[in-house]
């Protein structure tokens, strides 16, 4: 096998959406939808999906359910051809179902094998074979969440370069292990609310001032209104790309798969924002956050029409 791009250690789920449903949702009342997807979730799941999907050799550590949804899962990254030699089976898929009400959406999770990850399941050779290693979803990896400093200090200890995208935290903390991880991140990517959050500040500015003394760079995804990123004191913005949505969900894996892609490459910050805004955008022309990726010819003509926003 060549060496691996990148290595990833997370989580995955499948992820069941209805689309259509009423914006009030009354107890006891039997509330019809007009749509449904089962799609690959997770956001370390989606990102190793469309990365591989771009062209990247990607690696994956996971814990998967010994079921059919965990196998559905799996087999929709093997389909993009994710290597998956050292992921570990058992126990019960996680899932999420997803609510989308217009441009906001519920999201229930119930965790699984998400939270039962640990430490000893990881083969860090594996892991540090690559060039470069990523985690998504921190806070949903509970049984792994103690160890992630010293995760990351072993990757970079490794040689790799490395990054995080957080993701929310169901319990709205921002704290435990997260500041002992941050000195071993090159690359931080969160959305513009968990920028603030983790950052304990009130608007955009003084969370990106705060978190460049972190970080050596710092990402944060604004939808609609592009993607913004500082490094070394520089500060660099790139325009969303205009497209007709059916679902944002996975607009934010898909981003970082974009952005990672390009990173990978050795291309300049600004056009890792490039291509992650029209990988993001990609992602938004169908339903869940991986099926845009599955169709070779079609991402390979969106990237075309979408040239002289991924120069690379």
């Amino acid at each position: 096998m060549s060496k691996l791009d990148i290595t990833i250690a997370g989580e995955i789920n499948l992820d069941l959406i209805l689309y259509g449903l009423p914006e009030r949702m009354p107890m006891e009342r039997e509330l019809l939808a007009t749509g449904f997807a089962i799609t690959l979730g997770s956001s370390s799941a989606i990102l190793a999906h469309n990365l591989a999907a771009l062209g990247s050799r990607v690696g994956f550590v996971t814990k998967v359910g010994s079921d059919s949804f965990g196998a559905l899962a799996v087999e929709r990254l093997r389909e993009r051809g994710v290597n998956l030699t050292s992921i570990v089976q058992g126990g019960e898929s996680g899932v999420t179902v997803i609510l989308p009400h217009g441009a906001q959406r519920h999201i229930l999770t119930y965790p699984g094998t998400i939270a039962e990850l640990r430490f000893e399941d990881l083969d860090i050779s594996y892991l540090a074979s690559s060039r470069h290693f990523h985690m998504s979803s921190l806070f949903l990896q509970r049984g792994l969440l103690a160890d992630v400093p010293e995760l990351f200090r072993r990757m970079k200890s490794a040689g790799l370069t490395t990054s995080l995208d957080p993701n929310d935290d169901p319990d709205d903390r921002w704290s435990g292990d997260l500041e002992n991880t941050l000195p071993h991140i090159d690359v931080l990517l969160l959305n513009e609310r968990e920028a603030m959050r983790m950052s304990h500040a009130d608007d955009l500015e003084t969370a990106l001032t705060w978190l460049a003394e972190k970080v050596d760079t710092v990402v944060v995804k604004r939808g609609g209104s592009g993607a913004v990123a500082t490094q070394g004191g520089q500060r660099f913005s790139a325009p969303a790309v205009p497209v007709e949505v059916v679902d944002p969900v996975g607009a934010g894996d898909s981003f970082d798969a974009g952005y990672l892609h390009q990173f990978l490459s050795g291309a300049a910050v600004a056009d890792c924002l490039a291509y992650g805004n029209v990988c993001g955008a990609l992602s938004t022309t169908r339903c869940g956050g991986t099926e845009a990726f599955r169709d070779p010819a079609r991402v390979e003509e969106f990237l075309r029409q979408h040239k002289k926003n991924s120069a690379k």
